[in-house]
């Protein structure tokens, strides 16, 4: 599989803190970034917000708005997952990228990383998809794997798709294993299951019990 960073990216070199407002507003209107990279003497100095600049008077340069600059960036070593996490905590479909001596190297498009993102097993391998949901005090990322793996099932990969001051929203992946059990399992310890599936058996009985029931009334 390609690694992360392969998709740094070069193509435009960084704004300057010296290059005027209406530069940088040109520069917005060509390209649909969010933000893009400032640099000074070299030095990586935050980013400019294409938002911020439409406000900014036309003749002043970049330095004069530099405490506007927000200074998110990634390490070339980071993972995929907090470099995604970088973009979604920052709403930017840019991200700088320095190296561990804080040289500026490039930058990450949020499209590549979505790419990157669907070529990894969680996306790109078959299997079935377990959606959960327990209290955000009680889950447990260890529980949720010996759960399944107890069950011989194996677990492609996990991510918290929601979350809020209780609960916490579990999405696995699974490639192989039974189903049911592993629902069930997950039943046993407490944990809803958000997501329908045609293997659960609580919910067929609970189906084919309604479904008695419905008849019988309408006797």
């Amino acid at each position: 599989m390609t690694e992360i960073k392969e998709y740094i990216n070069n193509e435009f070199k960084p704004i300057h803190v010296m290059d005027t407002i209406a530069e940088v507003q040109d520069f917005f209107i060509e390209m649909a970034f969010s933000h893009f990279p400032v640099m000074e003497e070299g030095v990586y100095t935050g980013s400019i917000a294409a938002e911020d600049v439409e406000t900014f008077d036309l003749e002043k340069k970049v330095n004069d708005y530099r405490y506007t600059l927000e200074g998110f960036f990634v390490r070339s070593t980071d993972l995929w997952l907090d470099v995604l996490e970088v973009f979604a905590k920052n709403q930017t479909n840019i991200v700088p990228v320095l190296d561990s001596t804080n040289q500026y190297i490039g930058y990450y498009e949020l499209e590549d990383i979505i790419k990157f993102f669907h070529e990894t097993p969680f996306l790109k391998e078959p299997g079935g998809i377990i959606v959960l949901r327990k209290g955000i005090q009680d889950y447990s990322m260890s529980q949720v794997t010996q759960i399944v793996e107890s069950n011989n099932g194996k677990l492609l990969g996990l991510l918290i798709s929601e979350a809020d001051l209780e609960t916490v929203q579990i999405t696995l992946k699974i490639s192989v294993g039974p189903t049911n059990d592993i629902i069930q399992t997950f039943r046993r310890y407490g944990y809803e299951i958000l997501s329908e599936h045609n293997e659960d058996n609580y919910i067929n009985n609970l189906k084919e019990r309604s479904d008695y029931l419905d008849k019988y009334l309408n006797i």
